[in-house]
């Protein structure tokens, strides 16, 4: 199982920073988040980026069980 890894309203939409999840590839691992954490985190995953292991990826990217996946959602500031 892979680790995934939440930032900012990923983790508030899931209510959890990080998880384990199974899955083949980015898309699968990412397919099972968002069945497991439901419409609202759904919606945040779709304007992310993904990275795999510190390197950006796309869903059909394989992933292994050592493999850290991290969700990166866009991040508003200023001052």
């Amino acid at each position: 199982m892979a680790r995934l890894r939440l930032f900012a309203a990923a983790r508030e939409a899931a209510g959890t920073g990080t998880d384990t999840i199974d899955g083949m590839s980015v898309g699968a691992v990412l397919d099972a988040a968002r069945s497991r954490y439901g419409t609202t985190f759904g919606e945040v995953l779709d304007g992310s980026r993904v990275w795999v292991n510190g390197e950006q990826a796309e869903l059909d990217h394989p992933v292994k069980d050592s493999d850290e996946v991290a969700v990166l959602p866009p991040v508003s500031g200023g001052c």
